[in-house]
């Protein structure tokens, strides 16, 4: 089958990394059009192989953009359109419904209890993704958390498929040669116990009150290493300096070579207060390290004592970093994540959903012999 992605971005994300890793698994044809900022991701994504094109959006209200993407569908004869993200799910199912494309699908990555991908969710908003959502066959929720609230949204609960998110474990395997480094390029002893936090610098992440639980623990024996960049990062700098620990926090800014910096932490804490999957936590797990967590809807019935739910609250959490920079626990396998979350065993369940959709709208069904990138 020949199927075409939209992506509101190709900015670094979870939605946009995830994207690129069905794309390197997946057993059909498949391209990549992001309405916008083809950023670092769309370059992995071609050097994989996958086209990726730019539709060139400059606002979300351009409407002229519908046309353009719809004669793009159309031209390009796709089997299936597979939607990421709130815009492109809007625009996307809308086009390719206007396309006559046979199968549309939309994957919803990140539905929070008040905010969709950082959008508060209000009756406008909602009342569009619902309209356009009556264009696709299938909504794929990537957690039962998520599938729970596009229910009690609206969306009809025997048009949404549970599929999570997938791990490629082998990229983020602990790399010990990376982890000398990593560890050298910002002055960390190999000695020295690393806190890790990963992920956009945004309020919902609270990499805040980590840095203040963390603080008393903080020296030459203990460090705090940061990867990300976003809005909130002067104002955490700015912590930091305020708490007398800046010198052992230490901001790494936006990396790609995830399975390093994973690497050279020992401890990772996600503080997230709104979470849809948590995949840096299953991530960080498949590394090999601990985990402290305040909400991972991946790990719901999950049972491991490799990652343990903590309060979102600044003593507590200070009390269990406390406990794992005491015990200093090594680094172990979690087989029941890999079983659960293995990258290829979610994609395959994807163009599973493709062929059975396909059958019933009587589209022939042409996988790549092999799958895999091209």
């Amino acid at each position: 089958m020949k199927v075409l992605h939209v992506i509101t971005g190709l900015a670094v994300g979870g939605a946009e990394l995830q994207l690129r890793s069905i794309l390197q698994h997946t057993r059909h044809d498949a391209e990549v059009l992001a309405l916008y900022n083809a950023g670092d991701v769309a370059s992995m994504i071609t050097g994989d192989g996958p086209r990726v094109r730019d539709l060139g959006m400059s606002s979300n209200t351009q409407l002229s953009a519908l046309p353009k993407l719809r004669a793009l569908i159309r031209e390009g004869g796709y089997d299936v359109v597979h939607t990421h993200l709130y815009r492109a799910c809007v625009y996307g199912k809308l086009a390719a419904k206007l396309a006559g494309t046979p199968v549309v699908v939309g994957t919803e990555h990140s539905i929070g209890e008040t905010h969709l991908e950082r959008r508060r969710m209000t009756a406008g908003v909602r009342a569009l993704y619902l309209g356009t959502d009556l264009f696709a066959q299938a909504t794929i929720a990537v957690s039962p958390t998520v599938a729970d609230r596009l229910a009690a949204w609206g969306v009809r609960r025997g048009k949404i498929t549970m599929i999570p998110n997938g791990v490629d474990f082998d990229r983020v395997a602990f790399d010990p040669a990376a982890r000398a480094r990593v560890r050298g390029e910002h002055g960390i002893d190999d000695r020295a116990h690393v806190i890790g936090l990963l992920g956009r610098l945004d309020p919902n992440k609270r990499f805040d009150m980590v840095i203040e639980a963390a603080a008393p623990l903080l020296g030459e024996g203990g460090k705090l290493l940061v990867v990300g960049d976003g809005a909130e990062r002067a104002r955490l700098e700015a912590l930091a300096e305020q708490l007398g620990v800046r010198r052992h926090v230490i901001f790494a800014g936006e990396r790609h070579d995830v399975s390093a910096m994973f690497s050279a932490f020992d401890l990772f804490v996600a503080s997230s207060a709104q979470e849809t999957f948590g995949l840096s936590v299953l991530e960080a797990l498949g590394n090999g390290m601990p985990v402290l967590y305040t909400t991972c809807p991946a790990l719901a019935g999950v049972r491991t004592d490799r990652a343990r739910q903590v309060p979102g609250e600044v003593d507590a959490l200070r009390k269990e970093i406390t406990a794992e920079v005491t015990d200093r626990r090594s680094r172990m396998d979690v087989p029941v994540i890999r079983e659960l979350y293995g990258i290829e065993a979610v994609t395959g369940r994807i163009d599973d959903l493709y062929e059975r959709l396909g059958a019933r709208s009587g589209t022939p069904v042409a996988a790549r012999e092999g799958g895999g990138v091209r």
